[in-house]
């Protein structure tokens, strides 16, 4: 089922605080991975905070997967505050995943649900 009435949203902001591996793998980046391709939604922006970020930065699989969805045009960003924290700057942004104050999308997409649906995980 496409998105194609001009009145629905058409961009989805996931936000993944979660450690879990699995979970990571088998929701947020499976679902968020084939949302553009398959005409779901038109903006995929996945944000790691928190525990997450550990995980981007250490687990083999999930960077590979997020290199790998980031040819269809979805979107990565990380809390910079937590990956300072986590000293995990360098590993992310090397990968394609920015971090910066996510809290401003975040914010847009909370106080704008015309355009943004939001998940978390």
């Amino acid at each position: 089922m496409k998105n194609n009435n001009i009145n629905q949203k058409q961009n989805l902001l996931i936000i993944i605080s979660t450690d879990n591996i699995d979970s990571i793998l088998k929701f947020p980046l499976l679902y968020g991975g084939v949302s553009i391709p398959r005409g779901y939604w038109k903006r995929v922006h996945i944000m790691f905070w928190g525990a997450s970020i550990r995980v981007a930065q250490s687990n083999e699989a999930v960077r590979e997967k997020v290199v790998a969805i980031q040819r269809d045009g979805v979107e990565f960003s990380s809390c910079i505050v937590c990956a300072e924290e986590y000293n995990a700057v360098a590993e992310l942004e090397a990968i394609g995943i920015a971090c910066v104050h996510t809290g401003e999308l975040l914010n847009e997409a909370l106080q704008n649900d015309r355009l943004w649906a939001t998940l978390t995980i």
